[in-house]
């Protein structure tokens, strides 16, 4: 029998960079395996990018009022769970965001470095509305009522993690852990029987500098789950002392005025995982604890404190430090 061994490859996606660790044969190469990964990749970006004037996603947005689209398989359903989620959030999660974000500068549209102006948010609000949509699951067909823009940015890296793990899955790989963006999720362990483990990012380290056990936060294992971080300390702008991050509260138009540096959320699949970071920065540290301990979600949440960092950990996140 050949023996296992660790072998990795990786490459771009959505704008940032997607990793595969995977228990192979020694006889086998995963790099072989690297068009398969980036052509799932490619789909998923090709479909629900609002950066593509060519995506179904692009294509819906611009549709005019009173049309009906018929969606590829792979958005219809991540357009369906996260209406699903804005359904039971109340519209706290709301991925007709899409006019907010392009107005706040961390859409496809410009950048800015100032808030706009109330009249232009008020404009952007009214045209905010996930009840809005309708769907047929039988053809797979979305209404466009009307000036809506849906975003996917919270959800759409979490799914194509799950895909690609779906398609190590039928290339007979059972050991592996997929990262895009941040989002991970992993399966089996690695060729000495331990778990797949990462650690938690304590924010204001520079992206990929993370070189000593100080600048992590938590270690979690992954071996059968999947993770999602959301902060605020990589997309936003300061004026006069106040920072906006793009995390923005979809019920007011603004982004979120709380203490939440970051906060991590495990759950069985990464699409499921990918828009509850989102919700929780949403919901902020009381009301997103007590959404999580009511539906046992593990959520840790990193504040801003007085005395520098603190950490906020769910019932359910505590276990699975543990297990």
């Amino acid at each position: 029998m050949s023996d296992l061994i660790m072998q990795s490859v990786q490459g771009e996606t959505m704008g940032t960079f997607w990793s595969v660790r995977a228990v192979m044969p020694a006889e086998l190469s995963l790099v072989s395996r690297a068009r398969g990964i980036q052509s799932v990749l490619d789909l998923i970006d090709g479909q629900m990018s609002t950066y593509k004037p060519a995506s179904a996603l692009s294509h819906f947005n611009a549709a005019p009022a009173g049309t009906w689209h018929v969606l590829p398989a792979e958005c219809f359903d991540v357009v369906r769970h996260a209406l699903q989620v804005a359904r039971e959030t109340d519209g706290a999660y709301d991925p007709t965001i899409g006019p907010l974000v392009n107005l706040w500068g961390f859409g496809p549209d410009a950048a800015r470095h100032e808030p706009p102006s109330r009249d232009a948010i008020d404009a952007a609000r009214e045209r905010i509305g996930w009840w809005r949509i309708k769907l047929d699951a039988a053809t797979h067909g979305i209404f466009q009522p009307g000036g809506i823009s849906l975003d996917l940015s919270s959800v759409a890296k979490g799914y194509a993690v799950d895909l690609v793990g779906q398609h190590l899955d039928r290339a007979g790989i059972d050991a592996w852990l997929v990262e895009v963006g941040g989002e991970l999720k992993g399966k089996g362990r690695k060729p000495d029987g331990s778990p797949w483990r990462i650690g938690i990012e304590r924010p204001g380290a520079a992206v990929g500098a993370v070189q000593r056990a100080d600048q992590l936060s938590q270690v979690v294992c992954l071996t059968g789950r999947a993770i999602a971080t959301s902060g605020d300390y990589r997309r936003r702008f300061e004026v006069d002392g106040v920072t906006y991050s793009h995390h923005i509260d979809p019920r007011t138009g603004w982004p979120v005025p709380h203490t939440v540096a970051s906060v991590s959320v495990l759950a069985a699949d990464a699409m499921h995982a990918d828009p509850m970071g989102t919700l929780m920065t949403v919901l902020g540290p009381e009301q997103g604890m007590t959404y999580a301990r009511e539906r046992g979600l593990a959520v840790m949440f990193i504040l801003h404190g007085e005395r520098g960092l603190e950490e906020r950990l769910s019932p359910a996140f505590e276990a699975a430090l543990a297990s």
